[in-house]
């Protein structure tokens, strides 16, 4: 889910058929963003594309091998890998505002 732009205006259906990004700007405007991305489980998203992001920086696009078997190893060293690193530590992310 991508967030409305700060200078988003509701549809013209908005009084009577909200879609789903008038309901996102609605709520934008009424709580404040941060309190909308908490309500709507944005960072979740964030973070999960997070994971991937570093899943193919370490693994690759895609399993180089041909047989399921050789892809169930490879995924699993890919997990052990993977784990091993988180467990070194990453950084603590804090919102500084």
């Amino acid at each position: 889910m991508t967030p409305p732009r700060a200078d988003a205006v509701l549809s013209d259906t908005a009084a009577r058929a909200p879609a789903q990004r008038d309901r996102h700007t609605q709520a934008i405007a009424a709580t404040g963003r941060m309190a909308w991305q908490r309500a709507s489980e944005y960072n979740r998203g964030a973070r999960v594309e997070g994971q991937t992001g570093r899943w193919k920086q370490v693994i690759g696009d895609g399993p180089r091998f041909h047989t399921d078997k050789a892809r169930a190893t490879e995924v699993a060293i890919a997990a052990e890998v993977l784990n091993r690193t988180l467990d070194l530590g990453r950084p603590e992310s804090v919102r500084a505002a």
